[in-house]
């Protein structure tokens, strides 16, 4: 497959990229798990990374959140910069910089060995969002500035009336807007999203993405990184394609998903259908052998 670099493509290195890649190769035991791989996500710019499992996609994302390093090199550029920064305090990252996943939601719902889980109050899980923990610690000082963001946070989100529902209590899709409040918390300069709709039923899914909606409308990054085209929302506008580690093509949404580059992608003959802005893709049928 052919790297398709129209407008929408990588944007120009430098502090205005929310990440830029440099033939960044990571390797996992014995397999390249990211080959090489060379892209620049600009500041404003509503991206997803699309691919299967397997294409490289959780990797990527520990990169972006500096839990991963690529291979170093003695020559050229650094292979990863974020915000135009080489290095990163991850605590200082974290506040630049607003996840949400469903293996997030997973600790917060189900407990973890610090002791967070089914008692934390929607709001803890918003103010723990200042400390990168799952949940609060007495050692941790909440100031009323905190407090507020919070509330805040939870109102941008439309569950401020949650706030002090354990989340074990409510439904999946409330809980996971509770936690896009938590990575609101600090105003940060991009939301990155994990898989974000596993999980939800049809009607939250479709209550969670217009909520991301008005989040790009507002004007905060969105990076979307999903195996599933009828999570990209209209207002992204660019797709990565990945396959086996490396970018298979990077563009335009409407050039990206074509029947043809998805089919390879993911190893099945695929057919795209466009509706109201969202893409959905389904089996093609295959024509009997005659």
């Amino acid at each position: 497959m052919n790297a398709a670099r129209a407008g929408g493509g990588p944007g120009d290195p430098g502090n205005n990229a929310v990440l830029d890649l440099r033939d960044a190769t990571v390797v996992l035991g014995d397999t390249r798990v990211l080959d090489g791989l060379t892209l620049t996500i600009a500041a404003g710019q509503h991206t997803a990374i699309l691919g299967p499992n397997g294409a490289g996609k959780s990797t990527l994302m520990k990169l972006l959140a500096c839990e991963l390093y690529p291979l170093a090199r003695e020559n050229g550029p650094p292979p990863v910069r974020i915000f135009g920064r080489e290095r990163w305090d991850v605590f200082d990252l974290r506040a630049r910089l607003g996840i949400v996943s469903a293996d997030l939601h997973d600790r917060f719902v189900h407990g973890s060995a610090d002791g967070a889980g089914r008692s934390v109050r929607a709001l803890d899980a918003v103010l723990s969002g200042f400390f990168s923990s799952r949940g609060l610690f007495a050692h941790q000082a909440i100031t009323h500035t905190m407090r507020e963001a919070a509330r805040a946070a939870l109102d941008r989100a439309g569950v401020r009336h949650l706030a002090d529902k354990p989340l074990d209590r409510l439904s999946t899709g409330e809980a996971r807007r509770v936690l896009i409040a938590r990575a609101l918390v600090h105003d940060p300069s991009a939301l990155v999203l994990d898989e974000p709709t596993r999980g939800l039923d049809i009607t939250a899914r479709h209550r969670f993405l217009e909520d991301v909606r008005t989040l790009a409308r507002d004007g905060v990054t969105i990076l979307l990184v999903t195996h599933h085209v009828e999570e990209i929302i209209p207002e992204i506008g660019r797709v990565i394609l990945l396959s086996n580690g490396r970018v298979a093509i990077d563009g335009l949404k409407d050039a990206v998903l074509r029947s043809a580059a998805l089919s390879e992608a993911f190893g099945v003959p695929l057919r795209v259908d466009h509706s109201n802005g969202y893409y959905r893709v389904s089996v093609a049928e295959r024509e009997p052998k005659r």
